[in-house]
């Protein structure tokens, strides 16, 4: 990975932390974006540590707000660097109540999509850039949830009705979906930009662990947390088809990997995972795309 930039959102915990620490050690430059600065600078602490010369350093990016996306991505593209990985791997999970990012937009369905979806279009050029040293590549890290979703492209916000975990299933039905809709349109175009999707199984990671639960909601998920990383995957087995997304040779335009134990739920081997059949649904798709890109207002593709 030697002279490859690599960008990871969320990297300062779980699987994000994980995917860098081993892509630290294989040379690659990192860039850590965080919403919290002092999270990310504590992370990048640790990956010195565990992996001594590493090249990293720490942005402050907010998918919760467009304007924050926006303003990381100027500065990034004004550097004039190539941008060899993009992964997309923050997220928010089953939020008890309906809450709302900066712009207004559902918080799970505006973080897990559209600021991901906006940090995408903004970075293309810097992702094109880096067509030179090979095929760059955007992994989107999405869930098995998606196969219990029902995407409503007339409730995304939840405005009509709200369940935290539907909220969250539909988030990352969206994100499948989008990834599998970029992937058809880079090849329509012929880009050299890879648009990859996977999945970590069933991981142990900090998403069971909301701030805003009730107490007695918090210990339920600080055990089943523990529980998750006994017998499922702990976040280092999480980060695996994320890996093997971003770098592996086999892995296509177009392809969603995941672990390949216990229906998808667990193991250290990664292969192509099962699609819903809903999430191919590829008028949906471009109907969601073009949602997507009129709520976040960035054009692409």
């Amino acid at each position: 990975m030697s002279g490859r930039r690599f960008l990871i959102t969320g990297a300062n915990s779980g699987i994000g932390f994980c995917a860098a620490l081993k892509l630290a050690r294989k040379d690659a430059e990192l860039i850590l974006a965080c919403r919290d600065v002092r999270k990310g600078e504590a992370a990048l602490a640790r990956l010195r540590e565990e992996a001594p010369g590493v090249r990293a350093e720490v942005v402050e990016v907010d998918l919760a707000s467009l304007d924050s996306v926006r303003r990381f991505a100027e500065a990034e593209l004004a550097r004039q660097r190539p941008l060899h990985g993009l992964i997309n791997n923050a997220g928010v999970m089953a939020l008890p109540r309906r809450t709302l990012t900066r712009d207004g937009f559902e918080m799970q369905f505006g973080t897990n999509v559209l600021g991901h979806f906006a940090l995408t279009g903004l970075l293309w050029p810097a992702l094109e850039r880096a067509a030179a040293d090979g095929s760059p590549r955007v992994v989107t890290i999405a869930s098995i949830a998606h196969k219990r979703a029902h995407l409503d492209l007339d409730n995304l916000q939840g405005e009509k009705s709200y369940s935290p975990f539907r909220a969250y299933q539909q988030s990352k039905l969206a994100d499948l979906m989008i990834a599998l809709e970029m992937s058809r349109r880079v090849s329509a175009r012929s880009s050299p930009v890879l648009s990859i999707a996977a999945h970590p199984g069933v991981a142990a990671t900090a998403l069971f662990s909301s701030q805003t639960t009730s107490g007695l909601e918090r210990t339920i998920r600080t055990v089943l947390t523990h529980c998750i990383g006994m017998f499922l995957n702990d976040d280092a087995e999480g980060a695996l088809p994320t890996l093997y997304a971003a770098t592996a040779e086999d892995a296509v335009n177009g392809g969603y990997y995941g672990p390949q134990q216990m229906s998808e739920m667990r193991g250290e081997i990664v292969g192509p995972a099962k699609i819903a059949p809903h999430a191919l649904d590829e008028v949906l798709a471009a109907r969601l795309w073009k949602r997507c890109s009129e709520l976040t207002r960035v054009c692409f593709l």
